[in-house]
């Protein structure tokens, strides 16, 4: 292919509306063009790098022995009404009617539909297990689209759905997805990290997420480097370790009022009392399922409130307003303590057994201190309910664990039968049973990654494709287009190196070459050719990696550069 032949726009300066490095880099390399907010137009470039990428997801996917398929990206409401998502998934859900005012919504997701599919054509346990996917555009409207392709409203994906006789059964087709997602980001240059993660809208038992490190990375993960534990915010655990007093051991005094005149936060309470964060139980008030109950946590902690959601098993969880937060208390914001709490509370393990602690009064200006939970409080349960920190301890070997930055770039989850059971997806075992299906769901956000390998791979000059999903693997840089001799031997390059299977653009722009130089460098082809009167006239043409410095630069002859291109490839 040539540059002039070609539809490639580079820029010099960042987009005024990108925030990291890889958005940056894809919109002044030419792969794509903003058309809205998180909506984006794939350029050649662009579309040649997203291609690599299914097709590697496809091999993958048919080699663990999934199945294609596509799904409408249209979808009937009544399928969102029968696993009762229609209402949770909430405004984030494209919803509009057809000229019957028959209610749609656009797929940010496809369990219903696929389990409708399968019910109507598995009947028989000889029939399964089955693994269904597709690489199809789904829908989010999200609140702040940002970061490019990380978190846009129109995105690409693939999701498979597998479908078993039993838990067991269902636990090797979470396997095989597992292993095949470590292929797909391996072959596609990626670094992914597997960690276990919360199960969300989807539902289900178990997931993990795969995540790309990166400072740019919307998600916090909990790493443990010494037995390679992770875990994303959400789900991440701690080891309990017992503090000495004040907050466990001997007995304390009676509790005392403090007045502690405007100070709300633990910041402000903290100073004003000379005390550490760890010494007060932070209390909040929340609404779950329309029902005021207490969270109560260290101090020096946050609540985790998917834990919290999962704890109280309920459907919506929010904090409570001013005024319910007033009622409960009988104190303005700022002030609960789970003291002569009125309605039920809940607190963090760590809380357990601990003494000596500060706590809101319940009274507008009031702090307790000497407060033994034990003693003075009625806690319902205690639970695991706070987002671990940095340098909190390992729940599987007990090293201190670091919390990093991630890009999801891929999920699989253990659905068991929930969507299944909603369906009345079933079979006949071997003794004419019905049983209901058991479920698997296993997604990867195809243009995600793409923009995932340019966050974890650039520096300053530009992108550092992996020769996988490079756009083209190769560019030659014709310093010369005028001169017949320098055009004929980089087209014939061109055609050696395409009967070898290797992607080639030639750059025959009139352009100078630190303008041609400049621009392979941004886009970041993995190996640039250059082909000049000067280079042939000192023996052949200059052959360099772009992950290289100069000084890596070789001259190889005109009639050994193909396998030295070959060789700089691999």
């Amino acid at each position: 292919m040539k540059w002039t032949k070609t539809l490639i726009q580079t820029l010099r300066e960042d987009p005024g509306d990108a925030e990291i490095d890889s958005h940056k880099l894809m919109v002044r390399a030419g792969l794509m063009k903003k058309v809205a907010g998180g909506l984006y137009t794939y350029l050649p470039l662009g579309m040649r790098a997203l291609n690599k990428v299914q097709r590697i997801v496809r091999e993958e996917m048919d080699k663990a022995g999934a199945l294609e398929v596509v799904m409408p990206i249209l979808q009937p409401a009544e399928l969102w009404k029968t696993s009762g998502r229609w209402d949770s998934m909430g405004p984030g859900m494209f919803r509009l009617k057809d000229r019957a005012s028959h209610d749609y919504a656009l797929s940010p997701t496809a369990e219903e539909m696929v389990t409708d599919v399968i019910k109507g054509v598995i009947s028989s346990y000889r029939q399964l297990p089955v693994t269904v996917y597709q690489i199809q555009w789904k829908f989010r409207d999200e609140i702040r689209p940002r970061f490019g392709l990380m978190r846009s409203k129109e995105f690409l994906m693939k999701d498979a759905y597998s479908f078993d006789t039993s838990l067991e059964a269902a636990d090797a087709s979470y396997m095989a997805m597992f292993n095949a997602y470590k292929r797909v980001f391996a072959r596609c240059g990626l670094a992914a990290y597997p960690v276990e993660a919360d199960t969300g809208d989807i539902g289900g038992k178990f997931s993990h997420e795969f995540h790309v490190l990166a400072d740019a990375g919307e998600d916090g993960i909990a790493v443990c480097e010494a037995c390679k534990y992770a875990a994303n915010l959400e789900k991440a655990e701690r080891k309990i370790v017992p503090s000495p007093a004040p907050g466990h051991g001997a007995d304390t005094p009676a509790v005392e009022e403090v007045a502690t005149p405007n100070a709300k936060t633990i910041e402000e309470i903290s100073s004003f009392m000379g005390a550490p964060a760890s010494a007060f139980v932070k209390t909040l008030v929340y609404m779950a399922d329309g029902k005021p109950v207490l969270c109560c946590v260290p101090g020096d902690y946050d609540v985790n409130e998917i834990k919290l959601k999962h704890l109280l098993n309920v459907k919506t969880l929010e904090l409570a307003p001013q005024a319910i937060v007033e009622d409960v208390t009988g104190a303005a914001v700022g002030f609960a303590g789970p003291v002569g709490a009125k309605v039920r509370v809940v607190a963090d393990q760590a809380l357990k057994g601990a003494k000596g602690m500060i706590c809101g009064g319940n009274k507008t200006d009031v702090h307790l201190e000497n407060v033994d939970l034990e003693r003075d409080c009625m806690i319902e349960t205690y639970a695991d309910l706070v987002i671990v920190k940095d340098g909190d301890i390992c729940p599987k070997c007990g090293q201190r664990m670091v919390i990093k930055r991630g890009i999801e770039v891929g999920h699989v989850f253990k659905l068991g039968t929930k969507y299944t059971d909603a369906f009345k997806a079933v079979f006949k075992n071997d003794k004419l049973e019905e049983k209901v299906m058991v479920m698997g769901c296993y997604g990867i956000g195809v243009s995600r990654t793409v923009q995932a390998v340019i966050e974890q791979s650039h520096d300053a000059n530009g992108i550092v494709w992996p020769a996988s999903v490079a756009p083209y693997q190769v560019v030659v840089e014709n310093l010369d287009p005028d001169k017949a001799e320098v055009t004929k031997i980089a087209d014939d390059l061109e055609s050696a190196l395409e009967a070898a299977g290797i992607d080639v653009l030639v750059d025959d722009r009139a352009e100078r070459p630190g303008v041609k130089f400049k621009d392979a460098d941004l886009i970041g082809f993995p190996v640039r050719v250059v082909v000049g009167s000067k280079g042939l006239a000192n023996g052949g043409v200059e052959v360099k990696r772009r992950c290289d410095d100069k000084s890596a630069t070789k001259i190889v002859p005109v009639d050994g550069a193909v396998e030295a291109i070959k060789a700089a490839l691999a």
